[in-house]
């Protein structure tokens, strides 16, 4: 369940798109260079992933790249990991290849993508910046909606993660329009942080120790808070609910019963728009409009102390021709 705006750093709340529920993935691009291949490479960020993977020759089965694949022979740094190795026996599942007794990793996505692999270790450069010894998976059979990337970048919070293995959890992502002439930017470390950043602590799950969960505590349309039992937004004993920030969900997506109150309300607020229709089975209040309405209510995330109000460019998303919330 993703509950929250996505968020631009580990302590970074920023404003994106709210709605209930979108089927596609919409995946982030980052432009990254692995140091022993020869050009750029561009991997997709993914922010509850514990992984950093990549596709390498030879593949068994794979979709089709932008970049050439990866060629592990040419590398002196890359290394095979043991099946016995501590790295190994972190990931959730292991597996091993008995013949060469190197270690073996499987990823299953939320969107029915796959990678299986090689787990080794291997020297990445960012920038200017170079880090030995990272352990990484090098996939042979991926299949997916990977958008002609070379791989993906973890930045969960997991131990095999990419932020973990550098020792730098705090980063920041800033991700422009689909149509922008100018780049998305990662950057790791403390400086990472903007100076009008609203900040938030990220709480812990024991049973889902990967993700970056928040203490989302209630959501206000133009005003009034709605009445939100606490326990919609907690971590209950099982390890299950709570909110989650996700990079790679494309909208905020809500309990249904949080999701309707919050429709509701909105509603009450845009009696003014022509009635709202469904579009589609996640877009269900539509406006039929030339341009983007005016005066719509605000609406607000709030955490303990803070509140986070969103601009209403992102409270309302542009299908082709109607506008919806």
């Amino acid at each position: 369940m993703e509950m929250a705006p996505r968020i631009l750093s580990q302590w970074i709340l920023k404003s994106q798109l709210l709605q209930e529920e979108v089927s596609e993935v919409v995946s982030t691009l980052l432009d990254s260079a692995l140091v022993l291949h020869l050009n750029n490479c561009i991997l997709q960020l993914i922010l509850v992933a514990t992984l950093l993977g990549y596709n390498a020759h030879p593949v068994l089965g794979c979709y089709s790249q932008t970049d050439p694949l990866f060629d592990s022979s040419m590398s002196s740094s890359y290394k095979p990991l043991a099946c016995n190795s501590q790295q190994c026996t972190q990931l959730e599942p292991s597996g091993c290849f008995i013949r060469t007794n190197t270690c073996a990793y499987t990823v299953d996505y939320g969107d029915n993508s796959m990678t299986i692999g090689d787990f080794v270790m291997e020297t990445l450069t960012l920038g200017d910046s170079t880090t030995r010894n990272v352990a990484i998976g090098c996939g042979r059979i991926n299949q997916g909606l990977f958008v002609g990337s070379a791989g993906l970048l973890g930045l969960g919070r997991g131990s095999l993660s990419f932020p973990s293995q550098i020792n730098n959890p705090s980063f920041s992502y800033c991700l422009v329009d689909r149509t922008a002439t100018s780049a998305s930017t990662l950057e790791f470390g403390p400086l990472a942080i903007p100076n009008d950043a609203i900040t938030v602590p990220l709480l812990r799950n024991s049973r889902m120790d990967t993700f970056y969960y928040v203490g989302l505590t209630g959501i206000s349309v133009g005003g009034k808070m709605l009445p939100i039992s606490p326990s919609a937004f907690a971590i209950d004993q099982n390890g299950g609910g709570g909110v989650i920030v996700d990079s790679g969900t494309s909208v905020t997506r809500l309990q249904p019963q949080v999701y309707n109150m919050l429709r509701d309300e909105f509603v009450k607020g845009t009696r003014g728009l022509p009635p709202p229709i469904r579009f589609a089975n996640f877009l269900d209040t539509c406006y039929n409009l030339t341009s983007r309405p005016a005066g719509i209510p605000r609406v607000a995330f709030h955490f303990d102390t803070k509140t986070l109000e969103l601009p209403d460019k992102t409270t309302c998303i542009k299908p082709p021709i109607i506008y919806s919330v």
